[in-house]
């Protein structure tokens, strides 16, 4: 359990090794979910229309902060950098920051913790 809010910040989040994803010239991020059900390959096999990946695009700051996450850098070093990039467009910084974070680890799994 987490004890304060320095342990929170301390956090490191990498991508998770089988995460595949592509990012655009703008840097605009689009996550790749391969679906490849079973029952995804038997509709194919009947020729409906299912694409083979379920694209997600994040928008300019999602993006931002993903690239962010390299298995180096804290969540307080990450904020700083947002900060820096957005001022006060980014307020408040580390509850959204750690909203968003929580979010993609714990409901999509596209990063995981790597030090606790």
């Amino acid at each position: 359990m987490l004890n304060n809010n320095e342990d929170v910040l301390n956090i490191i989040f990498k991508i998770v090794d089988n995460l595949e994803y592509e990012v655009d010239k703008d840097n605009i991020v689009t996550i790749l979910e391969k679906q490849d059900h079973k029952i995804q390959r038997f509709f194919r096999k009947l020729k409906f229309r299912i694409p083979e990946y379920k694209k997600t695009t994040l928008d300019e700051y999602a993006s931002y902060v993903f690239l962010q996450v390299d298995g180096k850098k804290t969540v307080k070093d990450i904020g700083e950098n947002l900060e820096t990039k957005y001022g006060d467009e980014a307020h408040p910084t580390y509850e959204r920051l750690l909203l968003f974070l929580n979010h993609i680890d714990v409901n999509c799994h596209y990063i995981e913790k790597t030090n606790l």
